[in-house]
């Protein structure tokens, strides 16, 4: 296992955030009929890029953050939009939530919330972002937080957040 820079595909200092590739004789040989999804995945001498981002502390534990695709990128500042999630998923009233980068004029990106309450409860817009702003650095904070009924999940209940970005990811300014 390493974790590795995807700019530059070299190992990252201990504690620093990269993506974790791996490397098995059991690892698969590739995408079926994906010959460029394989290319991309499959790196030489038999490692395999996961597209998940962590980072490894000194002991040689690893910690997951979040899934390079879904990275957003706000003004130059990485923005896990999991550590957003967990952060949400702390409120009283929020049942689900799902964090997606929206386009910006200023900053490239920012954080949009996609939350569902619980029922039988209310929050607006504006508290959900204030609680945010008392546990996260500022610009982690969500921009905008929509609401819905439900998030789209596959058959096997996997979060679909391509059919947010569809939905929900209409450009702030």
């Amino acid at each position: 296992l390493r974790v590795v820079d995807p700019a530059n595909q070299q190992d990252v200092p201990t504690g620093e955030v990269g993506e974790i590739w791996i490397q098995s004789e059991m690892l698969m040989s590739g995408y079926w009929r994906k010959p460029s999804e394989t290319a991309e995945t499959m790196q030489p001498g038999g490692w395999l890029r996961t597209g998940d981002a962590a980072y490894l502390d000194a002991e040689g534990y690893i910690y997951l953050f979040d899934r390079y695709k879904d990275l957003i990128i706000s003004g130059g500042e990485n923005i896990y939009p999991a550590e957003i999630e967990n952060v949400l998923n702390g409120h009283a009233a929020v049942l689900q939530v799902a964090v997606i980068g929206v386009a910006h004029e200023k900053w490239g990106e920012t954080p949009r919330a996609v939350v569902v309450l619980r029922p039988e409860t209310t929050a607006s817009e504006a508290e959900l972002v204030a609680y945010t702003r008392e546990r996260l650095a500022h610009y982690k904070c969500p921009t905008s937080v929509v609401f819905a009924d439900a998030l789209p999940r596959n058959a096997s209940g996997k979060l679909l957040k391509r059919e947010l970005r569809l939905s929900h990811g209409a450009q702030f300014t």
